[in-house]
């Protein structure tokens, strides 16, 4: 099986730890601060806190392609996240989703189909993905799925089983 193009660097610029997202099931969201889907971060962390453990974590991919809705730095953006909805889920280096600089992560996530059958690029912020253990893509949803929902959650436990 190939590697996935995991995020390597957090988003103050460190690297993320040796082994810190190898095994663990990951749903992976491009957030942004000042998008009106925003409240999505609550749950997001309510997942994180329901079932973050060594097997699985939220990680969040900040993203200011969709009307420059994720314009701080990554001092600001930690900030809103923490100070605004209690965030503890990691977050990685401001990136490119689509488009000419699109990083190799979203070129692998995009080729995945939604529900519907219809893969491409990311529609909006917050549009999730649901990796297992291994990083295979398991699950697309798009940016309008709550992240508490219950196809989220279903799909989450099938995972974690």
């Amino acid at each position: 099986m190939r590697a996935m193009h995991l995020p390597q660097t957090r988003l103050d610029g460190t690297p993320f730890a040796d082994g810190e997202l190898d095994e663990k099931a990951l749903l992976i969201v491009n957030v942004a601060s000042r998008c009106g889907l925003a409240p999505q971060y609550t749950g997001l962390e309510a997942l994180q806190k329901r079932f973050g453990s060594e097997r699985f974590t939220v990680l969040g991919v900040p993203c200011n392609q969709f009307a420059g809705q994720e314009p701080g730095t990554p001092e600001e953006i930690q900030s809103f996240c923490s100070a605004t909805y209690g965030t503890t889920f990691p977050l990685a280096a401001k990136t490119d989703v689509n488009g000419v600089r699109q990083d190799p992560l979203y070129r692998e996530l995009t080729a995945f189909p939604d529900a519907a059958g219809e893969a491409g690029e990311v529609q909006w912020n917050f549009e999730k993905f649901l990796l297992d253990g291994a990083h295979n893509i398991v699950a697309r949803f798009r940016p309008t799925v709550e992240p508490e929902s219950d196809e989220v959650i279903a799909a989450i436990e099938r995972v974690l089983a």
